[in-house]
């Protein structure tokens, strides 16, 4: 159902740009000494952490069940998404707003800005490149929604805080060139100030939002809208169906678990009965790949 967007490659596209990103924004900082290009350096070694706990997230939800956990681990990934937009909040965010008062109370002269200018549109061509991997990778399972219903409705945190990161990165680094061309322009040390909070700003938006989306996976939802109706769907289709009484469906990470009551068609006798429960769920599972557990509870017509 969701597993044809390549998260893993969207997640390794975006480290290697954040940290490329990184070294140039921390050496560009240091010598000219803009604040909002300190802020978004400490945003990019932020988003390299934040990539890195989403791939620990990865790893641990492909652990195989076991007694102490019969349904697995792909809600960890939830955990460590959630911690990512957390990170995303205090660490980006409130930094670069407080990095911002510091340099209103204490203003500082703009030096080298062409060098801050180049590291800034250096970091939007590697930001550029990340979306675009991030953006194709979304495609793949946008299903002509808007992008906002996408962000909304998908189950894949991993993808949904990379497209969080990178959107933010993006505007970031636009509010910095910005703020830098006015202070060389002007020679008015405010406009970094008032940059480097706009950023701030930014991140902390952008981190409550991705973390409003994740704390629903962590309390436990269903299977995108489209395809719980799929599903649903496609059992009543089923011969051995005669009519679906109830579907439960909840999102485990990569996988899902589905509970179905249906009222079966008439059978011969138990064991026929038996053997088309099992063909259904034989059939839905081929289907639709990303269900990994599943409980069929018939209600016989008399």
């Amino acid at each position: 159902m969701s597993g044809q967007a390549n998260s893993l490659r969207a997640i390794l596209l975006a480290l290697g740009a954040n940290f490329a990103i990184f070294l140039s924004k921390l050496a560009a900082a240091l010598i000219t000494g803009s604040g909002a290009l300190l802020a978004e350096a400490v945003h990019s070694l932020a988003d390299c952490g934040n990539q890195g706990l989403l791939l620990l997230g990865m790893r641990q939800a492909g652990r195989p069940p076991s007694d102490e956990y019969p349904l697995g681990w792909g809600r960890a990934l939830y955990f460590w998404s959630f911690l990512v937009a957390i990170l995303l909040f205090s660490v980006g965010g409130m930094f670069s707003i407080y990095e911002g008062i510091h340099k209103l109370s204490h203003p500082e002269p703009l030096r080298w800005p062409w060098l801050a200018i180049g590291v800034l549109a250096f970091g939007v061509v590697a930001e550029s490149i990340s979306m675009r991997g991030c953006l194709k990778e979304v495609n793949k399972v946008r299903d002509g929604r808007s992008l906002w219903q996408w962000f909304h409705e998908t189950r894949s945190s991993e993808l949904l805080v990379i497209f969080g990161e990178d959107l933010a990165a993006l505007f970031g680094l636009t509010v910095a060139l910005l703020a830098v061309l006015a202070t060389m322009i002007t020679g008015d040390p405010l406009f970094d100030a008032i940059g480097t909070i706009v950023i701030g700003v930014l991140l902390v938006v952008v981190a409550v939002a991705v973390a409003s989306e994740v704390k629903a996976l962590l309390i436990g939802q269903g299977l995108e809208p489209k395809q719980r109706e799929a599903l649903l769907a496609f059992i009543n289709d089923c011969p051995e169906v005669d009519v679906v009484l109830n579907l439960i469906t909840l999102q485990m990470g990569p996988d899902v678990m589905v509970a179905v009551k249906a009222r079966m068609a008439p059978a011969r006798d138990q064991l026929s009965l038996i053997q088309a429960i099992n063909e259904v769920e034989r059939a839905m599972k081929a289907k639709f790949a990303d269900i990994r557990w599943s409980f069929f509870e018939p209600d016989v017509m008399d």
